[in-house]
């Protein structure tokens, strides 16, 4: 088998490679074959971030911006986008100076305010985690605060275009007409907590986060940088425009519809399933394992898409963990906290809500979630279409599960909040950020007139899969709300499970943190204010 050639725009310029196995990651890639060493190797497994680059894709006709972990991130998923690492911020064309400043000045500029940041702050020490640092913030900059070159009566034309006097790409508009800082992305300011949340997946041994939490903050007063969105976007469609065909039986194979992804899949049974890669990239690196052929279901259109319906949100399976978690905590404000604890922001762009529920990982915290919320899944086949069943009856054991050999999961389905719904989502971990669950619980009670209507519980960490506690369920459900209730359903729950002792917790401090937390629950539901690394405020050094 062969694949198609990998393409991928790089400061301007398309960049193709031949002859990529399907199982090269991007790190391998960019290192080896491009011999870009800014980007660093240090964990290989997604979690310190030395390796972060900045993905840029179309979406609804605009750049999406995503700062992803390169070495668990298979490099022909990023086929048809924009990258940028570490060396090209300063020498990217279509990353421009922007500001009102004259022309000279603007262009006297040589480092991006995420590099530059970082250099007025003392950001670096050792400055091995530094590249990483400064693509995770490139995309913060991206996100929140860069200003954008103006689109309407002061759009610019593409590089190389229009008459000999025109305006450089990126140049702003003459004084009195629209402005580049007339059109800020958002004008979200980064906040103390923003600024943590979004770096969580960046480890630092030596400098200490503050004064890279400094340059988080300090680059929005620096001298504005923009990246020509217009010209990318051009460039990528031509770049599509110029793909050549997949071959049936491609080494790595990307349908970009449903019907041919479940066709791939018949045709295919062998094929490793692949979205995110945040798993199976570990097995990669840390296994050494080797697939002949790859099959990726990001590119499907279908699975990439959140569905609003009146009795249930539709997640499709290709979305990433940070649009699952957007569109949840759109209908449930509370759990913000514990979805921005899913690892970091990183594996969150890359890694998917379908990938995680396939994985079946018993430690995996988006299940207990689902489990809670009373989640259905839907999986598809060529040959027997659809069928859809509770998330929980998705498993049968330790990383199995009931789907045939030619069957995805396309799609989840959760269906919305009650009116009665009390929704508490608790991780216990080592690590605040960026680290495993010892535990996860999740419990979701309709509350009416003083008793327990309805009860869903899910719970990870306690048992060989994702597990919905039925028998605590049952001892909540119909009973008074009250502390003795509590009391009884936590014993309950404690006795539901036999959990293993391992590296990050014992059996016996599994089951103790279970009836802990079923009675913390009883304790908020009371209005007694929760005392944790939640409720911290950080502030910055005086």
């Amino acid at each position: 088998m062969t694949t198609r050639p990998l393409q991928f725009l790089r400061r301007g310029q398309p960049v193709a490679l031949g002859n990529v196995p399907p199982d090269r990651t991007l790190l391998e890639v960019l290192r080896e074959d491009l011999g870009n060493t800014g980007t660093k190797e240090g964990c290989g497994e997604g979690d310190c971030g030395a390796c972060t680059v900045v993905l840029g894709e179309e979406r609804d006709g605009q750049l999406h911006y995503s700062a992803v972990n390169s070495c668990i991130r298979l490099a022909h998923s990023v086929d048809g986008m924009a990258l940028w690492t570490v060396e090209d911020l300063a020498e990217d064309p279509l990353i421009q100076p922007v500001g009102d400043a004259p022309a000279a000045a603007r262009q006297a500029i040589t480092l991006h305010p995420a590099q530059e940041a970082m250099v007025q702050c003392h950001g670096s020490q050792c400055g091995f985690c530094t590249p990483g640092f400064v693509m995770s913030l490139f995309g913060m900059y991206q996100r929140h605060i860069a200003p954008t070159l103006p689109t309407a009566c002061g759009s610019l034309p593409p590089s190389g275009e229009g008459p000999p006097d025109s305006r450089a790409p990126g140049a702003l508009a003459p004084r009195g007409g629209p402005s580049a800082l007339d059109h800020v992305r958002h004008g979200q300011p980064i906040t103390r907590e923003l600024a943590q949340e979004e770096l969580s997946g960046n480890l630092c041994r030596c400098t200490g986060y503050r004064p890279i939490l400094d340059a988080a903050q300090q680059m929005a007063s620096l001298p504005g940088m923009a990246v020509n969105e217009a010209e990318v976007l051009q460039k990528l469609k031509l770049l599509r425009h110029g793909a050549l065909a997949q071959a049936a039986d491609s080494a790595y194979i990307a349908p970009s519809t449903l019907p041919e992804l479940l066709a791939a899949r018949a045709a295919h049974p062998g094929a490793q399933v692949v979205a995110g890669c945040t798993d199976v990239g570990l097995w990669v690196t840390k296994q050494h394992k080797q697939y002949t052929q790859v099959l990726d279901v990001t590119r499907a259109a279908e699975l990439r898409q959140v569905a609003q319906h009146p009795d249930a949100i539709h997640i499709g399976a290709a979305v990433t963990l940070t649009d699952a978690f957007a569109a949840l905590t759109a209908q449930w404000p509370q759990l913000h906290r514990f979805a921005t604890r899913f690892a970091g922001l990183p594996v969150r762009n890359s890694g998917t809500l379908g990938g995680n529920v396939a994985n079946g990982s018993p430690i995996g915290d988006s299940m207990p979630l689902l489990i809670a919320l009373r989640a259905q899944v839907v999986l598809a086949s060529q040959a027997r279409g659809e069928r859809q069943l509770p998330l929980e009856d998705l498993y049968t054991g330790y990383r199995q599960n009931v789907m045939a050999a030619d069957e995805l999961l396309v799609r989840i389905v959760v269906p919305r909040p009650s009116a009665q719904e009390q929704l508490r989502a608790y991780k216990i971990s080592k690590r605040f950020d960026d680290d495993i669950s010892a535990v996860c619980l999740v419990l979701n009670l309709d509350i009416a007139g003083g008793t327990v209507q309805r009860a869903s519980i899910g719970a990870g960490g306690v048992a060989a899969t994702p597990a919905r506690a039925r028998q605590t369920e049952a001892a909540l459900t119909g009973q008074p709300w009250t502390e003795a209730t509590a009391q009884r359903a936590a014993a309950v729950l404690q006795a539901e499970f036999s959990p293993i002792s391992d590296m990050r917790a014992s059996g016996a401090y599994r089951r103790q943190v279970l009836g802990s937390l079923l009675q913390r629950y009883w304790l908020e539901s009371q209005g007694q204010p929760s005392v944790s690394l939640d409720t911290l405020t950080l502030e910055a050094a005086v």
